[in-house]
């Protein structure tokens, strides 16, 4: 397993190192979150053991940049000393696949990293996503039509991700902005704006449009201008 160690601690480092290696284990490690995001960017990972008290950009952030904008589905487990409840929902609405608090168990930690890398390889996630003349690679966090780069907002590329999976049905306004806010929507009509910025990048360069509103339910996909 190839994992990436983002720790400030150098006692907690040696002491990862020294038991994971043994094991199998191929280990990178940062020591700051900055450095950290840059690796996680960079390489591919199995897994990621984050700190959440990191210098710079602090765990919580690194997470979310990996989720949000670059759509790295890389296994997260959050080793930290923080353990209220509180600091537990953030991290998993970070987007933290686990957390173990300190001090913690070794083998406990093996147990935990290899349950996620198992858990992520037997979801059989579909990673490249294709409906008509779009084409997304969720792992690399691309998307093209015909085969022309689409520049995405973080927000507009989760539409599009949620359109694709739900292709050549129709997604609902509510499975849109829960996809993009989870339970608290802004009372605004925001998504009407990011809809607009998805429709200038996906439809407006080409022939013909393919997403299309469907008035008082939601929006959807269509090949051919199929209405």
């Amino acid at each position: 397993m190839h994992a990436l160690i983002i720790e400030d601690n150098p006692d907690i480092i040696a002491n990862l190192f020294g038991f994971l290696e043994p094991l199998g284990y191929t280990l990178d490690v940062a020591r700051s979150g900055n450095a950290g995001l840059i690796l996680a960017i960079r390489n591919h990972y199995d897994a990621i053991i984050l700190d959440l008290s990191l210098p710079g950009m602090d765990g919580v952030e690194v997470c979310r940049h990996l989720r949000d904008d670059h759509h790295n589905p890389v296994p997260i487990l959050m080793l930290t000393a923080r353990d209220t409840e509180q600091d537990k929902v953030t991290g998993f609405k970070a987007g933290a696949d686990d957390y173990l608090v300190k001090p913690f168990s070794l083998l406990e930690l093996d147990a935990r990293l290899k349950a996620l890398v198992r858990r992520m390889r037997n979801e059989q996630v579909q990673h490249v996503l294709t409906f008509g003349e779009i084409r997304m690679d969720i792992r690399a966090g691309t998307a093209t039509r015909e085969g022309t780069n689409l520049t995405l907002t973080p927000t507009a590329y989760k539409i599009l991700h949620t359109l694709m999976r739900c292709a050549p049905l129709m997604a609902s306004r509510e499975t849109l902005e829960k996809a993009i806010w989870g339970e608290n929507p802004p009372d605004s009509d925001s998504l009407r704006t990011h809809i607009h910025a998805l429709r200038q990048a996906l439809d407006k360069p080409f022939d013909c449009p393919m997403l299309i509103t469907r008035p008082g339910f939601g929006y959807q996909l269509v090949c051919d201008n199929e209405t």
